[in-house]
């Protein structure tokens, strides 16, 4: 079918990419301005060109030769990342992209950015001591950005494919014993927030899931509670949000030692006026104010860690001991899995592998007491 006048023409290349021409305006010797968008197949390309004629036609197509990485990915951020991603999320990748990507590959013209450009940023960063798990950070945003210029048809190709991104090590999980929880939550119970400690090594909760839980998420006479929202924290504004995925959003079967807690916690704060606060949070300071993380570990977890003579570990490793316990204790993966809100159990799995081993010795001689037959002794008996 013939294409009218002005749609732009679509043909395929010898190598099997489907490219489609269309004229975006004219310069000022009257000749056409022609842009080039590219595809895997027609359908792919016949999109393409309809949002390149509509952001011709409202104004909002840049000459692509003059644009440069750094206004590509402020448009990137503010149109296509804000909307879809949480504002914590948008904080970290602008910081990033304004700290590390834009001092080297700001001025580059994103037309003619290439995978040496970022591999290069990559390599410096290195030399300069960041981190590999920054430098794998470095290049997904990039990777994610460099993807939606393809969709928008301004590139060809996403430089980002040919890199080699970094392999950082596994972060050090350091977890506490059964003995060492046990005493960190002796010390503790004399603590305003033994609670908030007996539910994350209780559940494995997230700390963010754990400070925005509310009164009415918990049922202390079913012994559950449920995760609806987490309080999130940046540049020291405070909010709550929705959990991270569906998965996040879950109901958890509480451990005794964690609804006896909770029950002496809600006495606590009703003694201090503090029961009935705004968003009815269940853990809140002594003004009655969501809880900073800094905070606590600052003012509150690492004396108690110090004061039951514990090596220094995160507030976060309290998950990853409540996860390693419950996998010792012989809990299945999958509650596990469904307990931590991880959305598939190949992430449990992957996560706690430390403790897989351990796991595979007590099933075999679990099978082994079920199974195995007393060995005869009595030549005679055969």
């Amino acid at each position: 079918m013939r294409r009218g006048r002005g749609e732009g023409s679509v043909f395929r290349r010898r190598d099997g990419l489907w490219v489609g021409m269309v004229t975006v305006g004219y310069a000022d010797t009257g000749r056409r301005k022609r842009r080039a968008v590219y595809g895997r197949t027609k359908a792919e390309v016949l999109e393409k060109l309809v949002r390149l004629r509509h952001a011709a036609l409202t104004g909002t197509l840049g000459d692509p030769a003059r644009l440069t990485v750094a206004s590509y990915l402020a448009r990137w951020l503010d149109d296509a990342a804000r909307p879809a991603i949480r504002e914590s999320t948008y904080k970290t990748y602008e910081g990033l992209i304004r700290v590390h990507v834009l001092p080297r590959l700001g001025g580059v013209a994103l037309a003619r950015l290439t995978p040496a450009h970022i591999q290069g940023l990559l390599a410096d960063m290195e030399r300069v001591g960041r981190s590999g798990r920054l430098r794998l950070l470095t290049h997904q945003v990039l990777h994610r950005a460099l993807r939606q210029a393809v969709e928008w048809g301004m590139i060809p190709r996403n430089p980002a494919d040919a890199v080699v991104p970094p392999r950082p090590p596994r972060p050090e999980m350091r977890t506490l014993t059964p003995e060492q929880a046990r005493r960190f939550l002796d010390v503790a119970r004399g603590d305003r927030l033994y609670a908030l400690y007996a539910v994350l090594v209780g559940t494995g909760m997230r700390l963010g899931e754990a400070l925005g839980l509310g009164w009415p998420d918990v049922d202390l006479d079913r012994g559950t509670l449920t995760v609806r929202r987490q309080l999130c924290e940046v540049a020291g504004r405070v909010w709550l949000a929705e959990p991270k995925t569906a998965a996040a959003r879950r109901t958890v079967t509480l451990p005794g030692f964690v609804v006896r807690a909770l029950r002496e916690h809600q006495a606590r704060m009703e003694a201090e006026g503090r029961l009935f606060t705004s968003h009815l949070l269940v853990f809140v300071d002594s003004a009655g104010n969501p809880l900073r993380k800094s905070n606590i570990r600052r003012r509150s977890f690492e004396p108690l860690l110090r004061a039951a003579g514990l090596p220094r570990i995160r507030l976060h490793d309290l998950r990853h001991t409540a996860a390693t316990l419950h996998l010792l204790a012989g809990t299945p993966p999958r509650v596990v899995q469904e307990m931590l809100g991880h959305s598939h159990v190949a992430i449990t799995l992957g996560t706690y592998s430390h403790v897989l081993p351990t796991m595979q010795r007590e099933a075999a001689a679990r099978m082994d007491t079920l199974l195995a037959t007393q060995e005869v002794t009595d030549p005679n008996a055969l």
